[in-house]
C-alpha cells in the first residue's frame, strides 16, 4: 500500500467533531418529565453522529490517496530497443533534394520525418524507444520507454527547427548513454536521421567507437540529402582534407565492425522505404516489463462518502408521528 498524500492524516481528528458538537435543534420545556422518553430519536441521533464521523473519515482517507503498489509484468514480443537521433538544424525545414524539379510545393524534411517516424512508432507496439535531438549540442528528448504518448511528444519536439548547426557527435553520444539505464532485451539499435554531418574530432571518434562496440549497438543512418550534396556512396576520390563530412562519417561507421546500414533519401518516398527496411530488420524477440499502476483505493472511499451522505439525508427526513 502506498500513500501519496500522507499529510492528509493530520486531518483525522475532524472525524470526532460530530461527537464534540451538540445540535441546538428542538423545543424548550419547563419540565422534562412532561415529555415521554424517546429512545428511537436518541438512537437515531447517535446513528447520525456515527455516520457523519465515518463520512469525514472517508473523505480524509480519500484525500490521502491510498493506492496499491505498481506491478512489473514481464512481456514478450517482437521488436527492439531503439533510440531515434534526429537532426534539428534549420536545414531540416528545407524541401527534399529530389523535389526541386517536380514543379510543385514539396513536403519539407522535418514534416515528412515527423509523419513517417510516427507511423513507424505506431506500427511497433512492442518496441522500447528513446529520442534525442541535436543541433550545436545534444537535446534530450525521452529515455528508452514504452510510453507512446511520451515518445510522440519527444518526436514532435525533435522535429522542430532550432539552430543552424549539426553536432552529430553530441547527439550520438547522448543516444548511446540512454542504453546504460536499461537492461538489454535483445536487439538494440541507433537510428540516425540527418541531412548533414559535422566533423568528429579524433577524441569523439575514439570514445564513441568504444561505447558503441561495448554495447553492441546496430547503427542505421538515413541521410536526407541537401541539393547538390554528393552521395555518401560516391566512389569519387577526394583529397583527405577536402572529403565531404557525410562521406567521412559513412566510412567511420563502416570501420566500427558493427551492424551498420546507410540510406539516402531524396524525397518522402525514399525516406519511407528506408524506414520500412529498418522495420523489417529489427524484429527480433524482445523481453520487457510493463508497469501496471496499483489500484486507486481513494475511489472506494469517495463512493463510501457519497453513500453515507445519502444515508444521512434519508435519516434527517425521518419523522415520527404519534
Amino acid at each position: 500500500m502506498i500513500i501519496l498524500n500522507p499529510w492528509a492524516f493530520a486531518l483525522l481528528p475532524i472525524a470526532l467533531l460530530p461527537f464534540w458538537l451538540k445540535g441546538h435543534q428542538g423545543q424548550h420545556y419547563s419540565w422534562l418529565e412532561l415529555m415521554p422518553e424517546d429512545l428511537f430519536s436518541d438512537r437515531l441521533n447517535l446513528a447520525v453522529k456515527v455516520i457523519m464521523s465515518l463520512l469525514l473519515l472517508s473523505i480524509v482517507i480519500a484525500l490521502a490517496a491510498p493506492r496499491g503498489s505498481d506491478e512489473q509484468v514481464p512481456r514478450v514480443g517482437k521488436g527492439a530497443q531503439t533510440v531515434m537521433v534526429i537532426d534539428r538544424s534549420v536545414s531540416m525545414d528545407h524541401p527534399f533534394a529530389g523535389d526541386a524539379s517536380g514543379g510543385h510545393v514539396a513536403e519539407i524534411k522535418s514534416a515528412a520525418a515527423r509523419r513517417i517516424i510516427t507511423q513507424f512508432i505506431d506500427s511497433r507496439p512492442n518496441d522500447m524507444m528513446g529520442v534525442v535531438g541535436f543541433t550545436n549540442s545534444a537535446l534530450y528528448g525521452i529515455k528508452i520507454t514504452t510510453n507512446r504518448d511520451a515518445i510522440h511528444a519527444a518526436i514532435l519536439a525533435a522535429t522542430s527547427p532550432s539552430l543552424n548547426q549539426t553536432n552529430i557527435g553530441a547527439g550520438l553520444t547522448e543516444a548511446v548513454g540512454l542504453f546504460d539505464n536499461i537492461q538489454s532485451s535483445g536487439s538494440r539499435a541507433v537510428i540516425l536521421l540527418s541531412d548533414g554531418a559535422g566533423k568528429l574530432s579524433p577524441r569523439v571518434k575514439y570514445l564513441l567507437s568504444e561505447r558503441l562496440k561495448s554495447r553492441k549497438l546496430s547503427i542505421y543512418w538515413i541521410m536526407l540529402r541537401e541539393p547538390g550534396e554528393p552521395s555518401i556512396f560516391s566512389k569519387d576520390e577526394y583529397e583527405e582534407d577536402r572529403t565531404p563530412n557525410s562521406i567521412v562519417l559513412h566510412k567511420y561507421f563502416q570501420s566500427l565492425g558493427l551492424k551498420y546500414k546507410a540510406y539516402e533519401a531524396d524525397d518522402p518516398e525514399t525516406l519511407q522505404s528506408a524506414i520500412n527496411d529498418i522495420d523489417s530488420r529489427e524484429k527480433k524477440a524482445i523481453k520487457y516489463h510493463e508497469t501496471i499502476a496499483g489500484y486507486d483505493y481513494s475511489k472506494v472511499f469517495m463512493v463510501s462518502a457519497l453513500v453515507l451522505v445519502l444515508l444521512i439525508l434519508v435519516i434527517k427526513n425521518v419523522r415520527v408521528y404519534e
